[in-house]
């Protein structure tokens, strides 16, 4: 315990350099508002979009029918704001990589959802979409308002609606279930 405390105590007085490298994977960043770096935000950023469309793909095939409304949905809308940030990319408007594959996290969910029975997918996807959707908003309020690249900040900002829309609908998914 004791050791728990100094360690976070060293993260918060280290200064913000050391809690943007490793305040987005902690979530560091996002309790305290902290805007993430360009290459956190378009890890972060294409991580969200790698999972967001093979988790629908698992819903398309076992969901109910609003699951699989829900997951067409995710399945255009991630593959436009996919597109759009590797056109940021390719353009140099922004100088980063864009990661190819799901980093652990993700890939332990999306693992856990394919393994899923039919009958309680439900059960598994509608919070994780809750939870994705609530970790994406944050991310892009966080960079829309104080990124350190102007054309990727606006772009964030241009995104931040259609991914509360996505919040939105994702929790009224989960009410219905229940």
């Amino acid at each position: 315990m004791k050791r728990s405390m100094i360690a976070l105590v060293c993260i918060l007085v280290a200064g913000p350099a050391l809690a943007q490298s490793i305040g987005e994977r902690t979530g560091v960043n996002s309790a305290f508002g902290i805007s993430p770096t360009m290459a956190d935000f378009i890890k972060e950023a294409a991580n969200s979009d790698m999972l967001q469309i093979a988790a629908a793909t698992f819903a398309q095939e076992k969901g109910n029918a609003e699951e699989k409304k829900f997951a067409e949905q995710m399945m255009a809308d991630h593959n436009k704001t996919s597109t759009d940030l590797k056109s940021l990319v390719d353009s140099g408007a922004v100088k980063a990589d864009i990661p190819t594959a799901l980093n652990s996290s993700s890939q332990k969910k999306l693992d856990k959802l394919r393994d899923t029975r039919r009958q309680a997918f439900a059960s598994e996807y509608d919070p994780m979409q809750v939870s994705a959707h609530k970790e994406a908003v944050s991310l892009f309020e966080r960079y829309s308002k104080s990124g350190d690249n102007p054309k990727l900040k606006d772009w964030a900002g241009k995104t931040l609606p259609t991914l509360q829309h996505h919040l939105d609908m994702a929790e009224a998914m989960n009410k219905s279930r229940k």
